[in-house]
């Protein structure tokens, strides 16, 4: 899986410290980003770089709009994984569930 530089390149990042926006480049095209942050803001470009190129690596796809979307999706699963607001072992839980109580009808018969 990619991993966000943490620092990127000179020529995709141009910072203007009179309003605090920064130039980032994310999959080749340029955004004027602005946060009470610069620094944060030119990690959370790189990582969206860096997640559309993974996901454009290993898709046949060359819409960027496609792109972006499986990227957001990428990145919606890693914070809800990490939120705990998805339960990976959830399908786990379920089928120990189905076949216990399958379990309990064969054995009550």
């Amino acid at each position: 899986m990619a991993t966000a530089t943490k620092h990127p390149p000179a020529d995709r990042v141009a910072q203007d410290s009179s309003n605090g926006s920064v130039r980032a480049e994310i999959f080749d095209q340029g955004y004027n980003l602005r946060g009470s942050d610069p620094e944060y803001i030119l990690k959370l470009a790189a990582y969206v770089d860096s997640k559309m190129r993974a996901v454009a690596q290993h898709t046949q796809t060359v819409d960027t709009a496609r792109v972006a979307v499986l990227a957001a999706i990428n990145i919606a699963d890693e914070y809800h994984l990490s939120k705990g607001n998805i339960d990976p072992t959830r399908d786990v839980k379920q089928r120990a569930r189905h076949l216990s109580h399958a379990l309990d009808e064969v054995l009550d018969q």
